[in-house]
């Protein structure tokens, strides 16, 4: 494999006025601030853009059924869900509401993860801002997912003759529509570090296998305790299984403001988890995922891609960028958000949340390592 490209960000617009409904946790923009403050940053020329193409529905059956696939569409052109398709495929309940772009915004997802893949064969990585929506099953929307980019990303690698896939999730929710896609397959090892006990309250500490392992976390996880679940478990596996592509499910909300979870991270350790994986691989994508504050979610994967290029931080952000947060608040289509600090605004990287490491955690490494 020749030189590496530099790193490459995919991301689209119709996720900058695409919304769930205003009463629901994403009813807010997140990849369209991330984007906007990583150009305002300075840091994406525009030939290390690309545009996420949109999935067909051909593509999408590459891991999702027909019938599912079909009855998205349909939700989309008729903003309405027969209680059929409704109770089979879980569009329009359980958290998977029908809105403007629900096959559209989905598929967009898809399609962005799936390019990712494609560029990385020939070595580099790629940042899927609007990739991450790790729930979805082959036939049924799931926490908010209704297409499973990740799933689709790890079939375009397998498709194109890899045979030793890493898949890395360290969203505050349980990684299971991934897991359950590659469960078995000796092609794809899947690791998940998620928040004990919560939604989809899968993962547990006794779900160890050949194939995949789970780190289910007590609340208030610190990022003393990531870091030591990391040099402890991660990254040790991933050095022995040296796998030819890696795939990063960076989801925000196990950060500490995250309204849905109760971990306790600063943004600090997702950025130093993104950076140790560009040198464990010649082939790298990192995906969005979970998160529900807005602020903290533009923060934190607006650092991701400077980790990911070895960018220096500013100690405050330069006007631009200070302006695209100081004018998210208005962007919000409901007010429930009180207001925000002031440091949302003016800096990227989080204060650091050292702590002890608890007996929890060292039981939860312990158990994966044995498994």
């Amino acid at each position: 494999m020749g030189p590496m490209p530099p790193p490459r960000l995919i991301a689209a617009e119709i996720y900058r006025h695409s919304s769930y409904g205003p009463k629901h946790p994403l009813a807010i923009p997140r990849v369209s601030t991330a984007l906007d403050l990583v150009r305002a940053l300075g840091w994406l020329p525009e030939d290390r853009f690309h545009d996420s193409p949109r999935a067909t529905p051909e593509q999408l059956q590459r891991f999702h059924t027909a019938d599912y696939v079909a009855a998205l569409a349909r939700a989309e052109a008729t903003q309405q869900v027969s209680e059929a398709d409704r109770a089979r495929h879980h569009i329009g309940n359980h958290g998977n509401p029908v809105f403007a772009e629900v096959f559209s915004r989905p598929a967009t997802s898809a399609g962005g993860t799936m390019l990712a893949a494609r560029l990385a064969l020939e070595g580099g990585v790629l940042h899927q801002l609007g990739g991450g929506t790790h729930h979805a099953q082959p036939d049924r929307a799931s926490g908010f997912c209704y297409a499973n980019d990740a799933a689709l990303g790890l079939l375009t690698w397998l498709d194109a003759g890899l045979d030793n896939l890493f898949y890395l999730d360290i969203d505050a929710h349980h990684g299971d529509g991934v897991e359950d896609a590659f469960r078995g397959d000796p092609r794809v090892f899947t690791l998940s570090l998620h928040e004990a006990r919560r939604w989809p309250h899968t993962g547990t500490l006794a779900d160890q296998g050949e194939t995949h392992r789970n780190l289910p976390m007590p609340q208030e996880l610190n990022d003393t305790e990531f870091a030591w679940a990391m040099h402890r478990v991660v990254l040790p596996l991933i050095r022995k299984r040296q796998p030819q592509a890696i795939m990063l499910q960076c989801g925000a909300d196990a950060l500490e403001e995250d309204p849905l979870a109760r971990l306790s991270l600063s943004n600090n350790s997702h950025w130093g988890v993104a950076a140790a994986l560009r040198e464990l691989s010649p082939r790298l994508v990192v995906l969005g995922g979970g998160g529900y504050n807005p602020w903290t979610v533009a923060r934190c994967w607006a650092g991701v891609w400077g980790a990911l290029n070895g960018f220096e931080v500013p100690d405050r952000l330069p006007p631009p960028a200070e302006a695209v947060l100081r004018g998210l608040g208005a962007r919000l289509e409901r007010a429930a958000w009180r207001q925000p600090p002031e440091h949302w605004f003016t800096t990227l990287r989080d204060q650091p949340r050292p702590g002890k490491v608890r007996a929890e955690v060292i039981r939860v490494c312990n158990a994966a390592l044995a498994g």
